[in-house]
């Protein structure tokens, strides 16, 4: 600073201010000065080409500028980074307006269409604005997703036409995926059975007009595959229903011509293909009471077949025999138990006959007695060991007459070891089936099959003989397990069983009865859970062994009632 006055000043101040001189010769030499201030020395300005010492200020240029260029390379990276944000911040009234209109649609349920207004249009309008933006796309996806869900809905009611359209809008809005590929091989299996169905449905009406009602390839059994395959087909279920109603007809003009054949068997398809008709109900009584009027004549034919057996008067061709008595009781009730037991005894009869023949050597009589018995029950283990014993015997070589005239039968020849080995096999397989339970099926493994194969080759084998005998008695208890178990279709199956094994035995009669009782207690609880179909099954599987107890009676009413 200096003291000096401006001599230019025309007022000049009664003090002296500071004044800074010239600025623009900072670096000149200043000149010498006698304002009596202490001289400062000012270091000149080095030659070009030298290198000078960076003062303070220019050292703080030198590092403030690169970090500027750094601070200005992050803005901007930044700003393109979120480009989509800050764009979505920016006022877009026309963009949000049609956002705001599609994510409403999607909501609402308007999906796709041909006007503007569905979620598709809009998000796709909104993408033509600007393509880059993440709500329109996530919309889309949104509208894709919503799509496969609405056509799996369509699937599942069977609208297989919907569904295929909203699959393609899906897989075309979300590119692919498992989940669409799932649902076109659902959709194209749902298709062919379609196909099937209509084809069994065509063939089903064909046959109804035909009047072809039972068998596998009848009406009944076309209509029920159908609804196995499509529970809610209408057509098949009123199909179904129209074979109900020709089987209902048929049942009652045969009860009013006393065709007790025909109408037996036409309410028993009825009641296996609708077991809840309405006809059922009625028909039923008139059936008990077409048989309650028989009772009369079928007691009284019953009770001549009975003393025919017992007179001995098996069979043979006159009508005053116990097979013609017995035969004539099954043509008044096809059903009834004694009938069926009394034939089960003549079999047994002129088995007994038979074994004496054979005995006496008389085969011819014996061989006729075992065809006639075969007819009535042939798979009779007491027949099946009476031909394993004429087999035996008529394949005896003929021996000389013994020097006396005694009729001893000749002696049975001696098995090869290999005989007496496969015969061994046989006994023991057919040992291991009976504990399996395999008493008369697979066919060739059965218990009774083993058996018989081990007697065609040794007909006098004891332990053969003796184990085709005693199965019966090991049904029977089977039979007692598998009902004590609750296995109600295995102990159907054992009585089967035994009614084929021992025919006329009157043990069945009461193990009829049990397993009748057996069926109306579950029928019973099925009905107390609402299930009305499975009741109904159970009352028929009671129904066929005690037709007139009164319990399949009362349950057939009350079935009838919650329908």
């Amino acid at each position: 600073m200096s003291g000096r006055r401006d001599q230019h000043d025309a007022h000049p101040p009664t003090r002296t201010e500071p004044t800074l001189g010239d600025l623009d010769r900072l670096d000149a030499p200043r000149a010498s000065s006698t304002d009596g201030l202490p001289q400062v020395s000012v270091e000149p300005r080095r030659p070009h080409g030298r290198t000078a010492v960076p003062t303070r200020r220019s050292r703080r240029r030198n590092w403030l500028v690169p970090l500027l260029l750094l601070l200005v390379i992050a803005v901007v990276g930044a700003l393109w980074l979120n480009q989509n944000r800050l764009r979505d911040m920016l006022p877009r009234t026309d963009l949000n307006t049609v956002l705001t209109q599609a994510q409403q649609a999607l909501q609402d349920g308007r999906l796709d269409g041909q006007d503007g207004t569905s979620a598709r249009e809009l998000f796709q309008a909104a993408i033509a604005l600007e393509p880059d933006n993440e709500r329109a796309h996530d919309g889309l996806r949104q509208v894709g997703q919503a799509e496969l869900a609405q056509a799996d809905a369509a699937l599942q009611a069977g609208h297989l036409d919907q569904a295929t359209q909203q699959a393609a809008i899906a897989r075309e809005l979300l590119g692919g995926g498992s989940d669409i590929d799932r649902l076109d091989h659902a959709i194209s299996s749902a298709h062919a059975s379609q196909v099937q169905t209509v084809d069994l449905v065509d063939q089903a009406q064909q046959a109804l007009a035909a009047g072809k009602l039972d068998g596998a390839d009848g009406a009944g059994a076309l209509y029920q595959r159908v609804l196995r395959s499509d529970p809610g087909n209408a057509v098949a279920a009123h199909g179904l229903d129209q074979v109900g109603y020709a089987l209902a007809v048929q049942a009652r003009k045969a009860l009013d011509a006393k065709d007790t054949d025909a109408a037996n068997a036409s309410i028993e398809q009825l009641a296996a293909l609708q077991p809840n008709n309405g006809a059922l109900p009625a028909l039923r009584a008139l059936q008990a009471q077409t048989r309650k009027q028989d009772n009369s004549a079928l007691d009284a034919t019953l009770k001549q077949g009975q003393d025919a057996l017992r007179a001995g008067r098996i069979g043979g061709t006159g009508d005053d025999t116990a097979l013609a008595y017995f035969q004539a009781a099954l043509k008044l009730d096809p059903d009834n138990a004694q009938a069926r037991a009394g034939l089960g005894k003549v079999a047994q009869a002129m088995t007994v006959q038979a074994n004496a023949a054979i005995d006496a050597g008389d085969a011819a009589q014996a061989t006729k007695l075992l065809d006639q018995a075969t007819e009535l029950a042939p798979k009779s283990a007491d027949l099946a060991a009476a031909r394993a014993r004429l087999g035996s015997a008529t394949s005896q070589p003929a021996t000389a007459a013994a020097a006396d005239d005694s009729e001893a039968p000749p002696a049975p020849a001696a098995l090869s070891p290999q005989q007496s080995a496969a015969v061994a096999r046989l006994v023991q397989r057919a040992q291991a089936a009976t504990k399996n339970g395999d008493i008369m099926m697979p066919p060739g493994d059965s218990a009774y099959d083993l058996y018989r194969s081990a007697l065609a080759i040794d007909g006098n084998n004891d332990a053969a003989m003796h184990g085709l005998q005693a199965l019966p008695g090991q049904v029977e208890q089977q039979f007692n397990q598998a009902l004590a178990a609750g296995k109600l279709k295995q102990a159907d199956d054992m009585l089967a069983n035994l009614a084929e094994l021992a025919p006329g035995d009157a043990a069945q009669s009461a193990l009829s009865d049990r397993l009748a009782s057996a069926w109306l207690d579950q029928a019973e609880q099925q009905l107390a859970r609402g299930d009305q179909i499975d009741a109904g099954q159970s009352l028929e599987h009671a129904r066929k062994l005690a037709p007139n107890h009164p319990r399949v009676l009362d349950l057939t009413a009350r079935l009838q009632g919650n329908r």
